[in-house]
């Protein structure tokens, strides 16, 4: 089932992912680090109404943020879509534990129906230039690669821009 989040359930998203970093660090993808994704960015999120878990039998196992915000670093992207009805995806994550499963397709299938069912022109989201796997997961769903831009506290390595027109 996939829901908004609540407030109580910071800590164990936090856990679900510092488990995502782990396993991306211990797989050499220097995606995400001890400070990102930060408890303050998901209070942020569950006080916009913006991020959503996936629960398994009363476990979070996987996350996804649906924002209308853009971030200061994605305007010099040119995009295929004004910047003007456009959500951005932000912190996806599946625990180690349960990937290959289909849930990441599960939390991008949601996040496309609301996309759709609220009128907006595209999605819009990154991800890391090292994170081959996220980037052939992105192509396959019909997201086209647009530009890079830089999260320096994150890498020193680029995270790739992607939109899906609607």
């Amino acid at each position: 089932m996939i829901r908004r989040a609540k407030i109580s359930e910071i800590a164990e998203i936090l856990n679900l992912t510092k488990a995502c970093a782990f396993y991306m660090i211990k797989n050499g993808i220097q995606q995400w680090n001890e400070e990102y994704p930060s408890k303050e960015a998901f209070e942020n999120d569950i006080a916009r109404s913006e991020l959503f878990v996936l629960e398994k039998k009363g476990l979070i196992i996987g996350t996804i943020v649906i924002t209308t915000l853009m971030d200061d670093e994605y305007r010099p992207i040119q995009w295929l879509t004004a910047n003007s009805k456009n959500i951005y995806i932000h912190r996806l994550s599946v625990h180690p534990d349960q990937q290959g499963k289909g849930y990441a397709q599960n939390l991008m299938d949601f996040a496309e129906q609301y996309a759709k069912e609220n009128k907006f022109s595209s999605i819009r989201l990154d991800t890391f230039s090292r994170n081959k796997r996220n980037q052939r997961f992105y192509e396959t769903r019909g997201y086209y690669k647009l530009g890079n831009i830089y999260f320096p506290k994150q890498s020193n390595y680029p995270f790739h821009c992607y939109e899906l027109v609607l």
